[in-house]
């Protein structure tokens, strides 16, 4: 059975950090994702890591700000996020699925999902 735990949520300053973990365990994946929903909008894109290469990319709003990586022996991915505003506060997911190209930024391609972790940066 797949499952992915995500964790390391909380109450930040805005200019603060937090690292979020996602471990997964039931299979290997090619990529896992981070995507983020704030109350009243859909559900958006963070960035991904391909597992094999341990390449990475990011949406325009985190990108200099988030940094993804993964740990091979734990199983777990990480979401290393500095410089927190007040607008990245969300439920933070990571989901996981054996996609690419396009697909790769869209949350309709992720086979699975964890339960999410609040995020909130005061300002």
């Amino acid at each position: 059975q797949v499952q992915l735990v995500e964790s390391g949520g909380g109450l930040v300053q805005a200019g603060g950090s937090l690292r979020l973990s996602c471990a997964a365990s039931g299979r290997t994946f090619s990529t896992v994702g981070w995507f983020r929903q704030a109350p009243g909008k859909e559900r958006e894109f963070v960035g991904f890591i391909k597992w094999r290469t341990g390449s990475t990319n990011y949406a325009d709003s985190v990108k200099g700000r988030c940094t993804i990586s993964r740990d091979n022996a734990k199983n777990t991915v990480y979401l290393q996020m500095n410089s927190l505003k007040s607008e990245d506060t969300a439920v933070y997911y990571c989901a996981a699925g054996s996609i690419s190209g396009s697909a790769l930024y869209s949350h309709d391609y992720y086979d699975y999902w964890g339960q999410g972790t609040q995020v909130t940066v005061s300002s």
